[in-house]
């Protein structure tokens, strides 16, 4: 498994340049930080000796312009190296996401994603601009020690005493956060995913009247969240203030030990003012809670965002390039998919001849839109191979899976600017002669002129009910034109008429493809060339739906008052 600290390397590698920027600054600062007490001493003890030194002066205006440029470049670079890591950190993690399957599962639900994708992104990105103020700070402060022992031993050594004690607040602080960080960002990820899959229903909740319950549901890890916020909370003030008295402690020790030595005539005025701006360097690096806090947050933050980017992810296929221009057969050789403990899909064995319209039907939680995703690799099987022109799907090239395969779904994403540009989102160079003639087949030409601006009108802007949504959706599959064409119920949402108008235009347009039709209306099953019956996971029968219709079984599927072909097929 990726370790957060390699995820976080991997990540500034894409803004290495500004990293190094940074750095350098910071580096750069902290020396400046480090030379201005020693020339303000130098000052000082020129003007008690009764010397006249411009020199101190000089070395004062040097070390000033060095430090204000070095800062400016430090929170220029780290704020643009900082958005580059998110920025590959989200890349990453959508990708992976995707490349693993269908989004939105159980394991990581929409809202879930989103949360790991927004917040946790962030929180792990900031982590190297962190690790760079905080090693600034730890590097000025070593310099800052360095310089005590320098001007009188027994300085570095009461320093050293404060160590420690704050070395061992610190490791324990990081024990005992870690978890309590992971726990509070999983119960805000909860939220979200619970939060976001209410939005999707807001409409059957608000007619079904459970408001209050859902409420109450999608707010139920929040105890749980305020619980662990608190302990949190408790664990910071308690370091907190164990930290804040030491440190006094630890610096009145070093300028009694300052004041003794001066007494004692062992350093000079000038010497005694730098120590006190070398004991104000120094002690910066026993003051890192936040640094450790917003560190603790970042690993949590990270180890969420592994949990994605190490899912297994199929591996591309680069040895095939596309099926043939004639022959589209689909196979599905001993095919076995599961999910947790469920079997979803058990041994199946499916043959689909070139040019066949197959309908699969089956009950709710039979499986059959994880057939159809199996064959575009939207989802890999556990076992057997899906095959298209004898040649398994693991062996095309993404972009000629792609090619050969086009999807039209329930819920089609209304992606794109507009109109035009979500019907030819699947193929950008489409002619404005094919996506009016795409329309036209699906049955949608109409209702886009009908909008304000007709193909032209942002998808922002365009009001579309379900069945029009699902219009759309099919226009953009015929300008896709692929081989093998999956719809996974994507006329679900048309009344009967329609239905039957657009499932002719595209038996018309695609009478020589393959077509897997994910089915639930008797209808759709009728119009098919043949039906695959799904039931529990396995091919309980497949023939044409008229030979289907005398089993019982098969008759239930669709309802007791169902016809075996309707009017308007």
């Amino acid at each position: 498994m990726t370790s957060p600290q390699r995820l976080l390397i991997d990540a500034t590698s894409y803004s290495r340049g500004w990293f190094v920027a940074a750095s350098a600054a910071a580096v750069t600062g902290a020396a400046g930080t480090l030379a201005l007490p020693g020339v303000l001493a130098a000052a000082l003890d020129s003007v008690i000796d009764g010397r006249v030194a411009a020199a101190p002066v000089y070395w004062f205006a040097l070390v000033v312009a060095v430090l204000v440029p070095a800062s400016a470049v430090q929170t220029l670079a780290g704020g643009v190296y900082g958005a580059d890591a998110v920025a590959a950190l989200r890349r990453n993690l959508a990708g992976s996401a995707l490349d693993a399957g269908l989004p939105g599962g159980q394991r990581f639900p929409s809202g879930d994603l989103t949360s790991r994708l927004s917040g946790n992104c962030a929180q792990a990105g900031r982590a190297g601009l962190t690790v760079v103020t905080a090693s600034a700070s730890v590097l000025t402060s070593l310099g800052g020690l360095v310089a005590l022992w320098i001007i009188d031993w027994r300085l570095g050594a009461a320093f050293l005493l404060g160590v420690p004690p704050v070395v061992l607040m610190a490791r324990l602080f990081m024990h005992r956060s870690s978890e309590l960080f992971t726990r509070y960002q999983e119960a805000q990820g909860r939220i979200s995913a619970l939060l976001l899959e209410a939005i999707g229903g807001a409409r059957t909740i608000g007619a079904a009247g459970t408001t209050d319950r859902e409420t109450s549901r999608v707010l139920a890890p929040l105890p749980g969240l305020s619980a662990t916020g608190l302990r949190l909370w408790r664990l910071q003030r308690d370091t907190g203030w164990q930290v804040g008295l030491l440190l006094p402690a630890v610096e009145v020790l070093i300028l009694s030990v300052g004041g003794y030595a001066l007494v004692g005539g062992d350093i000079t005025a000038g010497q005694l003012t730098a120590v006190v701006g070398y004991t104000a360097v120094a002690m910066a690096m026993l003051d890192q809670l936040d640094a450790l806090f917003t560190l603790g947050m970042a690993t949590a933050g990270a180890r969420r965002v592994i949990a994605v980017t190490d899912q297994p992810v199929a591996t591309a296929g680069t040895g095939f390039s596309g099926p043939g221009s004639h022959s589209r057969t689909v196979d599905f050789r001993g095919v076995t998919v599961r999910s947790g403990d469920r079997t979803v899909l058990d041994s199946v064995d499916l043959g689909i001849t070139a040019g066949t319209a197959l309908a699969v039907v089956g009950r709710s939680g039979s499986g059959k839109s994880t057939l159809a995703a199996l064959v575009g690799r939207l989802r890999d099987p556990d076992e057997g191979d899906v095959l298209i022109d004898g040649v398994p799907v693991t062996r095309f090239t993404p972009d000629a899976l792609r090619s050969a395969v086009g999807y039209a779904f329930e819920r089609p994403a209304l992606l794109g600017e507009t109109v035009r540009g979500m019907i030819a989102f699947a193929r950008p160079t489409a002619s404005d002669s094919e996506v009016t003639a795409a329309a036209r087949a699906a049955r949608a030409d109409d209702f886009i002129r009908r909008l304000p601006a007709g193909y032209d009108t942002p998808l922002s802007g365009a009001p579309l009910s379900g069945g029009e949504v699902q219009r759309l959706g099919l226009a953009r599959a015929l300008v896709h034109d692929p081989a093998v064409v999956v719809l996974d119920d994507a006329t679900s949402s048309l009344d009967t008429a329609t239905e039957a108008q657009v499932d002719a235009a595209l038996a018309a347009a695609w009478s020589d493809r393959t077509r897997i039709v994910i089915a639930h209306r008797v209808s759709t099953a009728a119009r098919a060339d043949l039906v695959a019956w799904l039931d529990g996971g396995r091919v309980r029968a497949m023939g044409p739906h008229r030979e289907l219709w005398a089993l019982p079984g098969y008759r239930e599927l669709f309802g007791a008052t169902a016809r075996p072909v309707e009017e308007d097929s």
